[in-house]
């Protein structure tokens, strides 16, 4: 077991890091900022010759892979972290330091069980992208198809496992602490985070799922997914078809290309309705890095390592708060949340239906560039504390998502609207699906398995009741032990290391994370 005095000295020195390139120094200016947050960054750059410019990518990059896959998720949203922040985060997608292919071959044999030789024809040495989790080279095949490999960085998995300790101990303490950090539940988001990545450390998960979603995508119009090769995937290598194409990110190539980049960005967005609404599995991980414009203007997704599933349920209350908020109809929108559970009982559904009026009414209308996210942030962050909303960490991941696609999809077009975008595929989607014929089949099928399951129903109707929501049961969450608790002694050293531990880390990382 890692000692506190390991993790506290992790904690911060990542502090450190950030501060000394420069990282810490937007978080320290914004008027947004929680105050404690504020004076812990002064804290952190006390004494540290910083860049003129900040340097975000370096210090994500020092901290590990963990800190990486933030920065992705920020290269997405300049309107939050700003246009030059942004820009600087891109590097972090797919322009790492490679590991030297010395370090590689043999892992990639190892992996396989064969020479390199006999799985493929070709194998450039140079990668093509090198990111947090892996690399990918070009090959071709001994059939002549050209391929992509993805490979495992030697030692991501035990780099993961020790910053993902840490993750959890700080967690643990924040929401010792009680209050606003017990509300946040810090423990159950990094208990999802550390699954999230776990899946993405397993390529042949990651191939699996990429022939799920490529199932699904049959039917959507303009959207790609590359096929597997199983023969030469395994748990740290997996071969897939070569894709060539301009990346979503490059908005000025696109152009030149002769592609429509405002309706580049209405497909985007709708494919993702499509799978997180219709189908219920979706892409997490839909940074600029991770799609692809054929010449064709087919988007072509790739990296597959984070999926999401929301049940049937869930999905159709989204949709609803969704088509209610486009609408206005902010009462409906406020009794999901109650049907939902998202709000306690004992709020009042009316107080809280103005309340989501007073954030959704300025957002009506305008573009995405007209909006000011900072102030809509602080009118949701208000209505999560006034009605003692807990997170919902099942959701973290679409919401997560949500947010990268809005940040793609507004680099690509700055005028979008995304309820003018999204409105008219949800609303065609609860008509059919929650209209009265489909509510009638839900019916009949419903109550056959009803009575298909009635005997088991009724052996265990005395042990347990089925949950109410749409909130799966919470993962089994690690025993960690409090500082305070050790041995039965309480020290005052104890108390103050892990105060400052736990704000620096829960703090400023949950400020970040609840920014997304």
């Amino acid at each position: 077991m890692t000692r506190p005095a390991t993790h506290i000295w992790r904690l911060l020195k990542w502090g450190r890091t950030l501060a000394r390139h420069g990282a810490l120094r937007g978080i320290e200016e914004s008027l947004t900022t929680p105050a404690p947050v504020r004076r812990l960054a002064r804290i952190a750059r006390f004494g540290a010759s910083q860049p003129l410019v900040p340097d975000y990518a370096s210090a994500f990059r020092a901290i590990g892979p963990a800190a990486i896959k933030l920065g992705q998720t920020l290269a997405t949203r300049p309107d939050l972290v700003g246009e030059e922040a942004a820009n600087n985060l891109l590097s972090l997608q797919d322009a790492l330091p490679p590991v030297p292919f010395a370090e590689v071959r043999p892992h990639i044999e190892a992996a396989l069980g064969k020479p390199l030789e006999e799985l493929y024809a070709s194998f450039n040495e140079d990668p093509i992208g090198s990111a947090s989790v892996a690399q990918v080279y070009r090959a071709t095949t001994p059939d002549g198809r050209d391929v992509a490999v993805k490979v495992l960085r030697p030692g991501v998995k035990a780099k993961f496992a020790r910053d993902i300790d840490t993750y959890e101990w700080a967690a643990a303490h924040l929401e010792a602490f009680g209050g606003e950090a017990a509300r946040l539940r810090p423990r159950l988001v990094i208990a999802n985070f550390k699954r999230w990545t776990n899946n993405e450390l397993d390529l042949r998960r990651e191939a699996a799922s990429a022939s799920e979603l490529a199932e699904a995508a049959e039917a959507l119009t303009g959207y790609h997914v590359p096929a597997i090769d199983w023969d030469r995937t395994c748990g740290s290598v997996m071969t897939l078809e070569w894709i060539d194409g301009i990346k979503i990110a490059d908005r000025d190539a696109l152009v030149a290309a002769g592609h429509d980049v405002t309706e580049l960005a209405s497909r985007l967005v709708n494919a993702f309705l499509r799978q997180a609404i219709s189908d219920g599995f979706f892409h997490a991980d839909m940074h600029q890095g991770n799609l692809l414009v054929r010449p064709d203007g087919t988007i072509t997704a790739i990296d597959f390592g984070i999926m999401g599933r929301i049940n049937r349920k869930a999905r159709t209350w989204l949709a609803e708060i969704l088509y209610g908020l486009i609408t206005g109809n902010y009462r409906r929108v406020a009794e999901i949340h109650f049907e939902a559970q998202y709000v306690p009982a004992h709020h009042n559904l009316d107080e809280f239906a103005t309340a989501l009026r007073a954030v959704g009414e300025p957002m009506r209308g305008k573009s995405v560039k007209e909006l000011s996210v900072g102030q809509m942030l602080d009118g949701l962050f208000a209505i999560t504390r006034d009605f003692d909303m807990q997170t919902q960490p099942h959701l973290l991941l679409l919401q997560k998502t949500m947010v990268m696609v809005e940040g793609v999809a507004t680099r690509l077009d700055p005028d979008i609207n995304m309820w003018d975008v999204s409105g008219p595929y949800i609303s065609n989607w609860i008509r059919d699906e929650l209209g009265p014929e489909a509510q009638l089949a839900d019916r009949l099928i419903e109550a056959s398995r009803t009575l298909a399951r009635l005997p088991d129903l009724v052996r265990r109707i005395e042990d347990a009741y089925p949950p109410k929501g749409a909130a799966p049961p919470p993962p089994p969450l690690p025993d960690v032990p409090l500082m305070w608790e050790r041995r039965g002694r309480s020290t005052a050293w104890g108390h103050a290391l892990t105060a400052l531990a736990g704000a620096a880390a829960g703090a400023g990382g949950l400020w970040l994370w609840l920014s997304l």
